[in-house]
């Protein structure tokens, strides 16, 4: 399969249309607080917040020949600012090939009736270190330093649980992360709780004994007592790249494990048709909301989940992305390969990204069941992978990189050129995306060389990292 296209990478190639006919906005109403905790009394309220002005992001060394640690990076998304679209700060890791990967607060939305709590430290779990970083992002926003090191051998003791993911802030004050697997790389999807103030690892959050048998992402819904998490491989399955053998064999995953939230038990199993490696998974962010989205990767399809009536669960495909027929790549069939979701905070609209055909989807989910194409990115250089949108649903952030090893494999001018980090303004109106020309941040042009760039984050949460209740 063919790379980037460098010259095609640096300047953003797109073609971007708007599809459908208007849909009508939601209006929220005005929320009065005194002295309240971080985040925003409900996700309506959340719109209504700031313009961002900060992003944070991992940047990835391993496995681009760079010997150097993985750092976060901030870039500065202000328009008015001389420094728009522009790294304005690098905190290097003191290791090197931690993988950086996914990151998550110390407290969020969940404790916004909690007035000690404040959104001040960003945590940045390893991938294949399963070091967890806690950076302080509130001394000095623009200049974030480290604050603590949870190193693995804590976790391995206390946890038996290694390669971790994604990190979500509990109402309890406490910080959950998913794993992947077990310190020897076999498949074990458990869950990591730290103490939110002194970030020390208290155990595990699932009973013992109690791990699915793989992991990946999860969220959670406490008005249902429900939490539900997905899964990729084994770590020693996907860790050095991807072997279509692997999926033959049954290696990758393919179901959606349903937990207690209040027990801390597995209740169902949902085993998801067509559904190959559920990556990202989205309730909608109305906490009384009984249903959200999976992003299937190699089945290049959303599946919905939904509660039945008698309380069990359920899960029924509603988008597919047909595959390309391809030569010379390691299937005969290209699969679009969804690797990341997102969900608008008015729950209006749906965003997905197709890292292997390379395009940006908006559907209008007004009609969960029905999702409707309204916007579609062509030709988005490099693979669109982790997107992020600002709080009034209005300018989605994209970066192409997805995992060190894979982007080797698929895509190795990313290892040559670095990734990007890109701007589409949405029309949340009609539907439709649109490239900002005025904001480019190439990853290739990094002082120590080419780096790669993965999952975004703003200083006062964003609607993958807050979750209501």
């Amino acid at each position: 399969m063919g790379g980037l296209g460098g010259a095609a990478c640096k300047e953003g190639a797109f073609a971007l249309q708007s599809v459908g006919q208007p849909t009508s906005p939601i209006v929220s109403t005005a929320t009065k607080c005194g002295k309240c905790g971080p985040g925003y009394p409900s996700p309506l309220e959340a719109m209504k917040g700031p313009r961002e002005e900060l992003v944070y992001l991992p940047c990835i060394y391993r496995n681009t020949g760079t010997e150097a640690p993985d750092y976060l990076a901030t870039v500065d998304v202000n328009p008015k600012s001389p420094q728009y679209s522009q790294v304005i700060h690098r905190l290097p890791m003191p290791n090197l090939k931690d993988e950086l990967h996914h990151s998550g607060w110390n407290t969020c939305s969940s404790c916004f009736g909690d007035s000690t709590k404040s959104r001040t430290k960003l945590l940045l779990p390893s991938l294949i270190s399963s070091r967890v970083y806690v950076v302080d992002v509130a001394t000095e926003p623009r200049a974030p330093k480290l604050h603590k090191v949870v190193e693995p051998e804590e976790i391995h003791a206390k946890c038996d649980l290694s390669y971790l993911h994604t990190s979500h802030c509990l109402a309890s004050g406490e910080v959950m992360i998913s794993a992947l697997g077990d310190p020897r790389g076999n498949g074990k999807g458990g869950f990591v709780l730290l103490d939110g103030e002194t970030f020390e690892v208290k155990g595990t959050w699932e009973q013992p004994g109690g791990a699915a048998p793989m992991g990946y992402d999860f969220w959670y819904q406490p008005r249902h007592n429900v939490m539900i998490s997905t899964e990729w491989a084994a770590p020693n399955v996907l860790r050095d790249g991807f072997n279509p053998a692997d999926v033959e064999a049954g290696l990758y995953g393919q179901h959606l494990y349903v937990w207690d939230w209040q027990r801390h038990e597995r209740v169902q199993t949902l085993t998801l048709q067509d559904g190959l490696i559920p990556l990202e998974i989205r309730f909608l962010h109305n906490p009384a909301a009984d249903q959200g989205f999976v992003g299937c990767a190699l089945g290049s399809n959303i599946q919905r989940f939904y509660k039945n009536q008698g309380g069990t669960w359920s899960v029924e495909k509603v988008i597919q992305v047909p595959p390309k027929k391809v030569k010379g790549w390691i299937l005969p069939e290209m699969p679009s390969l969804i690797t990341d979701i997102l969900l608008s905070l008015d729950d209006r609209f749906l965003y997905f990204s197709n890292w292997l055909h390379g395009d940006l989807r908006q559907y209008d989910i007004s009609d969960p069941k029905r999702p409707r194409l309204v916007g579609q990115g062509k030709r988005v250089a490099g693979g669109p992978q982790m997107i992020q949108l600002s709080l009034d649903g209005t300018r989605l952030y994209v970066t192409t990189s997805l995992y060190s090893a894979w982007d080797k494999q698929f895509y190795p001018d990313l290892i040559r050129e670095g990734s990007v980090m890109l701007q589409i303004d949405v029309d949340t109106v009609r539907g439709g995306l649109k490239l900002n020309p005025n904001f480019l941040v190439d990853f290739g042009k990094e002082p120590l060389g080419p780096a790669l760039a993965h999952e975004l984050r703003y200083p006062g949460g964003d609607c993958s990292s807050d979750i209501w209740l």
